[in-house]
């Protein structure tokens, strides 16, 4: 089979969204498909954006006290078992390993879809007293999950992420640590990906497996289809339970401990695609693109060659310090293919450099969220006025995400406004009653689900109490509704 071949099976069932993201993500070069069907080679470019979401997240992860740590890819069978509920919710996309080394193995191996039983067996013979808590633990870690339909960098066989596991002595602290956490997630989403999210609370339908709440973060992308970010869960003593996970208290009893788990993924680079594109290409907030300016000579004699990059090696050394920087010195392609090519890739800043702007000090700047060109750029100050004009960049795709947002969440009172509505897509905010055959009535009916029950409702929407969208009960509750990936 062809690659062009390979491509169009692989992408024959895409709605024009996804057909978006993978055409965005092979095209730019951050990924491409493997020939192991629902996964994906994260190619150079792609891993270096990830990368960057890493080390940000990375740190404030630690920023907020935990340390990482690295346990097994394979999990015994059994473990998975222990927690009704968590091996129920798992278990049709787990991948098992029956033989090892030319035998049948004695108990099968699952391979990790979540870490929760591994970690807690871990936690069941680190922790003795109250001394030994809260205990906070993160890892940076691959899963597979057997997906039946996966998309580039949105739901695929097996992904990258990061899963946090804490213990603590009682229930308020380990719920406050799971709305921490969520935080967190929060803030990387808004303040480096420039991503506009929804934050609340899952309804038991969607509950993660085990967990006694799941908090989540929801962005809506151009398409109009919601997209599961982040998820902070709080555990309970569920886990303590099956794996006897005590600890002495100060009043020399033995109690369970109280946990939570919280993780994000790869599937954030699929967000940050279908938040930021155009018909050009992807555009990358400054803050996460691998690289912030691309620095682009031009010239048509050698001569005018060695003085042209000659200042643009100048330019570097005055800006390295303070930008992820690239000069595009390759001879074998034209100043207009690397116009476009970095486009594609949506690196936040180009600067062109030619023998006249050295001639007059100034330099031509290319602002990759707007495509304006901004001509005659005084050479001197240049460092301050890119630090300004970077920081504008960062807040304006967070203002062009929030303004879709915006005017793409929609306020409906009955079914048939729902249905007229839901059929462009955005956020459908909705009174509900909070019963699970009405949640399921409308997924039926429409394809949409309930996002979250949101901490906060949008200001123009603050009537109270209503009637619920499916069965038109009394509800005091509102949620978000949405068509999601």
């Amino acid at each position: 089979m062809s690659k062009t071949e390979n491509l169009e099976s692989q992408e024959k069932d895409l709605d024009q969204g996804e057909s978006l993201l993978a055409k965005l993500a092979l095209e730019a070069e951050l990924a491409d498909y493997s020939p192991v069907k629902g996964c994906m080679v994260i190619r150079p470019y792609g891993y270096a954006l990830w990368e960057m979401i890493q080390s940000s997240l990375d740190r404030m992860i630690k920023e907020t006290g935990h340390q990482n740590a690295y346990f097994p890819l394979f999990i015994p069978e059994s473990f998975l078992k222990k927690e009704a509920e968590h091996v129920e919710g798992f278990a049709p996309e787990c991948a098992v390993v029956t033989h090892g080394g030319g035998k049948e193995l004695e108990e099968k191996l699952v391979i990790r879809p979540t870490s929760e039983t591994i970690i807690n067996y871990m936690f069941s013979k680190w922790i003795h007293s109250y001394r030994d808590l809260p205990l906070l633990l993160n890892q940076w870690a691959n899963i597979v999950r057997w997906e039946m339909r996966t998309r580039l960098f949105l739901r695929t066989t097996e992904f990258l992420w990061q899963e946090g596991h804490t213990a603590h002595a009682n229930k308020e602290e380990a719920e406050a640590e799971a709305l921490k956490m969520l935080e967190v997630y929060k803030t990387l989403s808004e303040k480096f990906l420039a991503i506009p999210v929804i934050d609340g609370i899952k309804t038991d339908s969607q509950r993660f497996a085990g967990a006694i709440t799941t908090y989540c973060i929801e962005g809506l992308m151009k398409d109009g289809k919601a997209l599961q970010m982040g998820t902070s869960h709080y555990l309970g003593q569920n886990f303590a339970k099956a794996f006897d996970t005590k600890f002495q208290d100060q009043g020399g009893q033995l109690q369970y401990v109280y946990q939570t788990s919280w993780g994000v993924s790869t599937r954030l680079i699929g967000a940050i695609i279908m938040a930021h594109n155009d018909e050009k290409g992807l555009k990358l907030p400054p803050n996460i693109a691998p690289v912030q300016i691309i620095v682009v000579p031009i010239y048509k004699e050698a001569a005018e060659k060695e003085i042209v990059l000659k200042k643009c090696k100048e330019l570097e050394e005055t800006l390295q310090g303070s930008f992820r920087l690239k000069i595009d010195d390759r001879d074998q392609y034209s100043p207009g293919w690397k116009f476009n090519h970095w486009e594609l890739k949506g690196i936040p800043i180009r600067i062109n450099l030619g023998p006249k702007d050295i001639n007059n000090n100034v330099v031509e700047i290319v602002r990759r969220d707007t495509n304006e060109k901004l001509k005659n750029v005084p050479q001197n100050g240049l460092l301050q006025y890119l630090l300004k004009l970077s920081t504008e960049i960062q807040e304006n795709l967070f203002r062009q995400a929030k303004d879709f947002q915006s005017k793409n969440t929609f306020n409906v009172n009955n079914e048939k406004e729902f249905a007229e509505k839901i059929v462009n897509g955005g956020f459908l905010t909705a009174f509900w009653c909070g019963n699970n055959s009405c949640e399921e009535n409308i997924k039926q009916k429409t394809r949409a689900t309930i996002r979250c029950i949101p901490f906060k409702l949008p200001v123009d929407q603050s009537k109270k109490e209503g009637y619920c969208i499916s069965c038109n009960k009394d509800s005091k509750q509102k949620v978000f509704f949405a068509k999601a990936y």
